[in-house]
Order: structure tokens, then C-alpha cells, then sequence
């Protein structure tokens, strides 16, 4: 795995919090009665590691030292565990089914999925699939598109398949969107893929006022030193908001993590009881029709 191609993805601060998702599946992969297990992500670190040592940035140096925050860590496990339950449930009612995942960075959600029978996409920008097809090769059932997800073009790719029943999963992806740009996509995938399902991350807008805004940002750049162009601008303030968008978009349930009954969330789980923080970063699942 070239130094060139790693830096490539880097340059891009989006593309670049990718990496945190990879190292922080690989952390919990190796800890005491891991929440998730994800062998993939532990290879994968171990290529990358020599590499990104190298680096000067504070927060690759976290990473390979496997100093990132644990509340991070256990998030990151608990986000991935619950989208592979969602796809799971997804093809016990339609096993030849489709599931596209949306800014799939370097998650390896196929392998950890896979029923023999389910038709995966995984989509990202050019830079990030060419990087991850060095060590996760395609196959008959597993595709990567390299695209960005608001070019629509991406869409063609899964033309041959409209009859087939799609789940789009979308993991820490859409609060780095434009809200514009969120609902056109949305849309899209509605008046485009009807009868699919979308699951998507999402963060709550009352966060974007002052002073608020402010204290999101600082946790973003100083404690977790993400790059200054991983900003946070999409919101919504509540889950069935989206249902307002469309008669099309049915909302049908939604998660977030401090609901979980894992004891490695630990305190944080005092914040269930209060809506703001626990809905600040959570995830919607939508029937679009």
C-alpha cells in the first residue's frame, strides 16, 4: 500500500475520518469482549500503520498508537454493530436483496454481512475506493463505485437492479453535506429506488446555534484534531422531520447508541434521559416510497 495513495486520501479532511471509523472497529476487534468484530479492519490497520506513522499530524499519531478516545472507540463499535443489524434484518425479508453503502470509507460491513446471496455496493470518492480495493477485492456480489454520492451519475450503477428490493445505508456521512444537498439526494433516491429503505445517520440542527455551534466545532478540531473542512453542516431537529419532505419518505424507526445495554458506555448513559444530548448524533430508518 503506497505512502502516495495514503496521502491522497488524507488531503481530503471528509475522506480522512474514514480512517477514525477503521481504527476505531480495530481497537474494539482487540479488546476485552469486543461489541464488534471486525478481523478486516485489524489487517487493514496493520498495512496501514507504517505508513501512517510517518505522519506528523496529531491525531494519525493517536491512531497508531491506539490512543483514541475510548467513548469514541465504543460509539464508532456500537454505529457499526447496529447498521450491520439493520442490513442483516434486511435480508432475512429479502435475501437477494441489495444494500448500498453510502461513504463506505474503509468499513468491510460485506464481510461481516454477507448471507452468500446479497448484491453490495460500496460507494466513496474515487480516492478512498482505489485505496480500499488494495486490500478488499471485488467480487460477483460485492461492487465498488468510486463517486461522489452528490453526483447523481453514481445511480446508474444500480439501474439493472431497480426491481430488486434495496436497503441504502448511509454511516456518518450526511452531517458533512449541505442541507440542500442532503434533501436533493434523498429525493433522488425516492423518486429513483422506490420501495427501498434508507438508514442514515444524522445530527440534531439546534446544535448549529450559537453558542452551540461553537462548542460542536472545538470538539471536532481540538479534541478529535479533524481537519478544518470536516464541518458539520446538516441538522435535522427531530426523526420524523424528513417525512415532511416527501408523502414518499415514511419514517420507521430510529437508534442511538446511549439506548444500548452495553456496559462500556459507561456514564454517558445518564444523558438517555435528556433529549438534547440524546438525540445530538442518531440514526433514522425511512421506507421510501
Amino acid at each position: 500500500m503506497g505512502n502516495t495513495e495514503l496521502a491522497r486520501v488524507l488531503t481530503h479532511d471528509v475522506a480522512a475520518t474514514s480512517l477514525i471509523t477503521l481504527y476505531c472497529h480495530a481497537l474494539e476487534s482487540q479488546s476485552k469482549n469486543p461489541i464488534l468484530s471486525d478481523s478486516k479492519a485489524v489487517e487493514l490497520v496493520q498495512l496501514i500503520n507504517p505508513a501512517l506513522s510517518k505522519s506528523k499530524n496529531k491525531l494519525h499519531q493517536k491512531m497508531v498508537k491506539g490512543k483514541l478516545d475510548k467513548k469514541l472507540v465504543v460509539h464508532i463499535a456500537l454505529r457499526a454493530r447496529r447498521y450491520d443489524r439493520y442490513a442483516t434484518d434486511f435480508l432475512q425479508k429479502s435475501p437477494d436483496g441489495m444494500v448500498v453503502n453510502i461513504g463506505c470509507g474503509f468499513d468491510a460491513r460485506f464481510h461481516r454481512i454477507d448471507n452468500n446471496r446479497v448484491h453490495f455496493y460500496d460507494l466513496d470518492l474515487p480516492e478512498v475506493i482505489q485505496m480500499k480495493k488494495n486490500y478488499l477485492s471485488e467480487n460477483d456480489r460485492y461492487h465498488y463505485i468510486p463517486s461522489s454520492v452528490l453526483d447523481m451519475a453514481w445511480m446508474k450503477a444500480l439501474s439493472r437492479a431497480k426491481s430488486q428490493p434495496i436497503l441504502f445505508l448511509a454511516e456518518g456521512i450526511f452531517m458533512y453535506l449541505q442541507a440542500e444537498a442532503v434533501r436533493h439526494l434523498v429525493l433522488k433516491l425516492r423518486s429513483e429506488f422506490p420501495g427501498s429503505e434508507l438508514v442514515c445517520e444524522v445530527f440534531n440542527a439546534i446544535w448549529f446555534k450559537k453558542p452551540w455551534n461553537t462548542i460542536i466545532h472545538l470538539k471536532l478540531q481540538r479534541e478529535f484534531h479533524m481537519g478544518k473542512d470536516a464541518v458539520y453542516h446538516f441538522g435535522i431537529r427531530d426523526s420524523r422531520e424528513m417525512e415532511n419532505w416527501h408523502s414518499g419518505i415514511e419514517f420507521i424507526d430510529d437508534w442511538t447508541y446511549i439506548d444500548e445495554p452495553e456496559p462500556k458506555i459507561g456514564w454517558v448513559r445518564i444523558f438517555r434521559h435528556l433529549h438534547l444530548f440524546r438525540r445530538t448524533q442518531w440514526t433514522v430508518h425511512y421506507r421510501l416510497r
